[in-house]
């Protein structure tokens, strides 16, 4: 019950026109007191927006009809002289109620109701990656050719929100790519990558849906999408609690990250469609503190997992059916300091228990700045040591870095134009279980809208 409510009526004149078209919204039907409009018509009344009964209250402890706040509206909405931020609350209000202010002769069309509800997001961007990798030698010795292949992609991505009331709202993530090889879409379709309900209480938050898995590693361990459910709850000290299904349909590549140029048909592709998937992190962050850190554990499990994630030996893993271990097991820990406002280092590290070989996945990140895509002429630069383990990093971010190899990587980034952002990646290693030489350069410029 809102008592102390400075709250307002039209004058006797809108109430008299109102009287005989208002019977269709049912005018006696109470706003609940736990509805958010009593504090947007609060926030009003304080800024002079709106005026009172006199008696600075919701005649005593009677909850307020929605003909009278919609009476209130149509006076608010009359005013011209109001802030950006009220004439925000006002269009607010004037869509949640605007079957009332319609039979008050106040028109709200279907334009203007929607007008704030659904907002759009995005970015144009296009990606240029050359990998060179050392093939084995024909004979089995010595150092074999090293072939460079390279890509050029265009993405176009659209990201609406929708707001469904102040606490949930419904987002998606729309793609396209062309393959400036072919000048062909990687698919010739629109791809729904992301569509989730989020609703968020203080400091708890929840996502129901497909949504972005990126886990606190920074890409270690997890860099893509998951359908299910997630919660987080806690200020400084963040616990995440995640459960769903992890899409393995298009293998990844796994099989030949680690024998990139043998025959694919000795060994089967990562055959299944989806794993299943629970996961907990936890994870400290405060302004007032120079460090973070936090630790995790994730559990999958899927048919794909058999065969390869154990014992490792690529003319039997395949064949004698001994390996059937269909789960992983992953842990986690990560930790992080900001010597000031532009230095910055970050370690973590990954272990899948589960798995005989590859099983690590470790990297050790120094940040100095960082462009902000908003702030023409912003810039930064890092310099990073990784060690990806194939069954640790399976899921992990691959842009310059190749999963399966060790080695130095550095980057940079800058803003030209407000909104435009250009990123530059160079790694350079050898293979984790062939010590092969490997090396990337890649680049994207992204324009956001």
């Amino acid at each position: 019950m809102k008592k102390t409510l400075v709250s307002a009526l039209t004058t006797a004149l809108v109430v008299g026109a109102a009287s005989t078209t208002f019977a269709a919204a049912n005018p006696f039907s109470d706003v609940p007191a736990d509805h958010w409009a009593y504090d947007a018509v609060s926030q009003l009344a304080a800024d002079g927006v709106i005026e009172g009964y006199g008696d600075t209250t919701f005649r005593g402890n009677q909850n307020i009809t929605r003909y009278e706040m919609a009476q209130m509206i149509a006076k608010a909405m009359a005013k011209t002289d109001v802030s950006a931020a009220d004439k925000a609350l006002i269009d607010k209000l004037a869509a949640e109620f605007s079957d009332e202010l319609n039979n008050l002769g106040v028109r709200v069309s279907n334009l203007e109701r929607n007008a704030d509800m659904v907002k759009w997001n995005g970015q144009a961007r296009y990606t240029y990656k050359s990998l060179r990798k050392e093939n084995a030698a024909a004979n089995g010795e010595g150092n074999g050719v090293k072939k460079r292949s390279n890509s050029d992609k265009l993405l176009f991505r659209l990201e609406p929100t929708a707001e469904v009331n102040s606490n949930w709202h419904v987002k998606a993530r729309l793609d396209a790519t062309t393959n400036l090889a072919n000048d062909k879409g990687d698919d010739g379709n629109v791809k729904l990558q992301r569509v989730y309900a989020e609703g968020i209480y203080g400091n708890f938050q929840t996502q129901l849906g497909k949504f972005g898995f990126y886990t606190p590693e920074q890409g270690l361990v997890f860099d893509n999408e998951m359908s299910g459910a997630n919660v987080t709850f806690g200020n400084n000290l963040k616990a995440t609690i995640y459960a769903g299904r992890l899409d393995v349909s298009d293998d990844k590549g796994l099989y030949n990250k680690i024998y990139p140029d043998n025959d694919k048909t000795k060994a089967p592709l990562f055959n299944d469609d989806a794993a299943n998937i629970q996961g907990i992190t936890l994870q400290y962050a405060s302004p007032a503190s120079k460090w973070t850190g936090g630790a995790a554990y994730y559990h999958l499990n899927s048919d794909g997992f058999k065969g390869v994630t154990d014992s490792f030996n690529k003319n039997e893993a395949y064949t004698n059916g001994k390996n059937d271990e269909d789960n992983a097991n992953i842990w986690s820990a990560n930790l992080g300091y900001k010597f000031d406002k532009t230095n910055s280092l970050f370690a973590a590290y990954a272990n899948n228990t589960t798995a005989d070989n590859l099983d690590k996945a470790w990297q050790v990140i120094y940040n100095y700045k960082g462009a902000q895509a908003a702030n023409k002429g912003t810039w930064g630069a890092y310099a990073a040591y990784r060690y990806l383990g194939t069954y640790t990093s399976i899921f992990g971010t691959e842009d310059a870095q190749v999963v399966g190899a060790k080695g130095w990587e550095v980057g940079a980034n800058y803003a030209p134009f407000r909104n435009v952002l250009a990123t530059a990646k160079y790694f350079n290693g050898k293979g984790i279980d062939s010590d092969r030489d490997v090396d990337t350069l890649w680049g994207r410029v992204q324009f956001f809208f």
